[in-house]
């Protein structure tokens, strides 16, 4: 690991942006462009004190995770969180892993999007990042490892990741579920995380096995969803998306018809947050 240029590395991109590229107001105070430490720390997920390690020269190695939170944090492209690596100690990711990394654009638009339920979401149905009001309506989709990543597996496989929807929607949802991953699959092939997702799915729920025999074709209309909220009870939503083909990731905008009750409730879930009453 090459602790200065890495340091220089960060510093320079901490003071490149801006409050308002991250959703941050700027504030009377301010004296000085750029970041502050404490502010790249919280959009990192890592303490203040970790950070300032780093750009200091000092402290442990930061492991991949915590570069590819830092990359995130930092609004990085694909070419320079590969540079970030590189400094790190680490080897490029792999094109497979690439799906982890949300698009600086993709992140400035959520940036933009505070105050309303949305995420980021890549091809195999893993939620990459959210804003508040998407944790309190759909809760942390983010926690999740391993297969449970994808939202695709788990509706299969975890009979909790059903409990929001209604049970005369099961049925729609399953088919929906399988014709996503089967575009995924699709387009990545064997020997993809697609393909791992899939066997795994065939070799457990029967009703997924049933589903990829019939070969579903992915829509690409985004159908009113209705869910069931624990604190504010059912809601009705509707679901636009903004797909960057490049990056195979989906920003997700949830929003209710105005002056129905399903609005009320969004905006009483932005007050209460994730934080049950």
């Amino acid at each position: 690991m090459d602790r200065a240029r890495l340091a220089g590395f960060l510093r320079a991109r901490r003071e490149a942006l801006q409050p308002e590229d991250v959703g941050l107001p700027r504030g009377p105070r301010r004296r000085t462009g750029g970041l502050r430490r404490e502010e790249v720390a919280a959009l990192s997920g890592m303490s203040a004190d970790y950070y300032s390690r780093i750009e200091q020269q000092r402290g442990p190695h930061p492991s991949e995770q915590m570069l590819a939170a830092l990359a995130r944090g930092l609004r990085l492209s694909l070419a320079e969180r590969d540079h970030l690596f590189q400094l790190g100690g680490f080897p490029v990711p792999r094109h497979a892993v690439r799906a982890d990394h949300v698009n600086p654009g993709m992140m400035r638009i959520l940036d933009r999007l505070q105050d309303t339920p949305a995420q980021v979401v890549n091809h195999l149905g893993e939620t990459l990042a959210q804003t508040a009001p998407a944790v309190a309506l759909l809760g942390d989709e983010t926690r999740h490892s391993g297969l449970a990543r994808s939202a695709h597996y788990r509706w299969f496989t975890d009979p909790q990741a059903r409990t929001p929807v209604p049970a005369e929607d099961h049925a729609t949802r399953s088919r929906l579920m399988a014709a996503h991953l089967h575009a995924a699959y699709t387009r990545d092939g064997r020997g993809s995380r697609a393909a791992v997702i899939v066997d795994a799915l065939l070799a457990t729920s029967a009703e997924f096995a049933e589903l990829w025999r019939e070969h579903p074709v992915q829509s690409a209309y985004c159908p009113p969803k209705r869910l069931r909220h624990p604190e504010v009870g059912a809601l009705e939503l509707h679901c636009q998306v903004l797909v960057d083909p490049d990056q195979s990731q989906t920003l997700m905008v949830f929003t209710a018809a105005p002056g129905t009750e399903s609005d009320e409730k969004l905006r009483l879930l932005a007050v209460i947050g994730a934080q049950r009453v």
